[in-house]
């Protein structure tokens, strides 16, 4: 496995400056798609992701970890935005990947037929990895929302729905 590296430390701000969006409307009240986000094992479902471990204890909020596995690589985030319900938004504190900084913030929005969910990223590293890594993260979650949309409909009371 490759080393793990301390990134720096960014927050909101780095969002500022040009992050990616991605975004898909479920049929489905936004508490499903919020439970769903909190379901360490969902992540696994969705996402090309093989391990998501919850490494602070409930209830979540700002200061929250995690670390996610992607194959061989590992990242630790630290949550510094977290609106119960609606918001969560990481940093990587610490990964295997050949990032300096990067940042996930995921927004959770009631809309007239259920809701959406809108996914906001960046990532930095060497030249011309940033655009690259911001670019396979962003594919990821656009591939990945309609499968998160089949995951809740598929298993409805899992996700509080029903």
């Amino acid at each position: 496995m490759a080393k793990v590296k301390q990134h720096k430390p960014v927050a909101e701000d780095y969002l500022a400056d040009r992050p990616i969006v991605v975004s898909h409307a479920f049929p489905f009240p936004p508490s499903a798609v919020w439970a769903a986000l909190l379901d360490a094992r969902a992540w696994t479902e969705w996402l090309p992701i093989t391990k998501v471990t919850w490494t602070s204890p409930q209830p979540f909020g700002v200061g929250t970890t995690r670390t996610v596995e992607i194959g061989p690589q590992v990242v630790e985030e630290t949550f510094f935005a977290w609106e119960e319900g609606s918001r969560m938004a990481f940093r990587f504190e610490r990964s295997t990947l050949p990032v300096s900084a990067a940042v996930e913030d995921y927004r959770v929005t009631p809309t007239a037929s259920g809701c959406e969910l809108r996914w906001a990223g960046k990532a930095s590293a060497m030249w011309p990895l940033s655009g690259l890594i911001s670019s396979q993260l962003a594919k990821g979650l656009r591939d990945g929302m309609p499968k998160l949309e089949a995951l809740i409909a598929a298993d409805p009371k899992r996700f509080g729905v029903g």
